[in-house]
């Protein structure tokens, strides 16, 4: 591991692996370099690039400067672009495919962008009243009701988080609830603009077996991006296996599809 440090002097925990050109994977809601997809899926693509992790801000080995903002979670996908040598392609999966996205509005290096599943919800305002209770749970010591508000809030599948409390890797996102609030606030900061804005080419994904409301999200946004492509692959509710998303993924930033 290694580390790099923010604008504002937040020290982001970060590893690379492979050779070829850097990518960099962003995190979505609860998952860091121990615990989430992208391990794994760096391991799929590192054989065709040097894969960066990383650790978002009050995750894993990363500090956590107060106050938040989300421009400081731009800043840290920036310096962590850096120190991986300058230009990326950049991956982001649900939340953080938005944070991949703002990062390219704010005009990162970033020469391609794939967003897996991102929550963009275009022709409605969305209020952030769930930020704002998951820091209430939290302040009040309840970080494990904040743990399952969120997924309640986003609307999880209540089968999917009926036993969540019990599963193994609990205590894990216990001790990071605080930033499911930052999430939230991550999901309601992209507006028409900020995706005319985006004018790299990017590669929107959804999960051939996500409902009609996460399709279409994809959808749209890619229909919103000027150099959007949309894709649908086999995979399960809000997710792709990593031999089928990284094979796809490989081909879209070498110019195949």
């Amino acid at each position: 591991m290694a580390t790099v440090t923010s604008r504002d002097g937040t020290r982001i925990g970060f590893e690379q692996a492979g050779t070829g050109p850097t990518l960099v994977l962003v995190d979505a809601a609860g998952g860091f370099r121990r615990f989430g997809p992208m391990r794994s899926l760096a391991e799929h693509l590192a054989g065709r690039f040097t894969v960066v992790t990383y650790d978002r801000r009050g995750r894993g080995e990363s500090g956590d400067t107060p106050p938040y903002a989300v421009e400081r979670e731009v800043e840290d996908l920036a310096a962590v672009i850096e120190a991986g040598g300058g230009p990326a392609f950049v991956h982001g999966f649900s939340s953080g495919a938005v944070l991949a996205l703002l990062g390219a509005a704010a005009g990162l290096p970033i020469s391609m962008l794939s967003l897996l599943e991102p929550p963009i919800v275009l022709d409605r305002p969305r209020e952030d009243d769930l930020a704002a209770e998951i820091d209430e749970l939290v302040a009040a010591d309840r970080r494990a009701d904040a743990v399952e508000h969120f997924p309640n809030g986003i609307g999880v599948p209540a089968e999917i988080t009926a036993e969540m409390r019990q599963a193994p890797f609990f205590p894990l996102l216990e001790g990071i609830a605080h930033t499911l609030a930052y999430d939230s606030r991550i999901t309601t900061a992209v507006s028409h603009d900020t995706l005319r804005s985006v004018t790299v080419p990017a590669l929107v994904v959804n999960s051939e077996s996500s409902d009609d409301r996460l399709r279409g999200w994809a959808t749209d946004a890619a229909t919103a991006l000027p150099q959007g492509r949309h894709l649908t692959l086999k995979g399960e509710w809000h997710g792709v296996s990593d031999d089928v998303l990284a094979p796809a993924l490989g081909d879209f930033f070498r110019g195949a599809i």
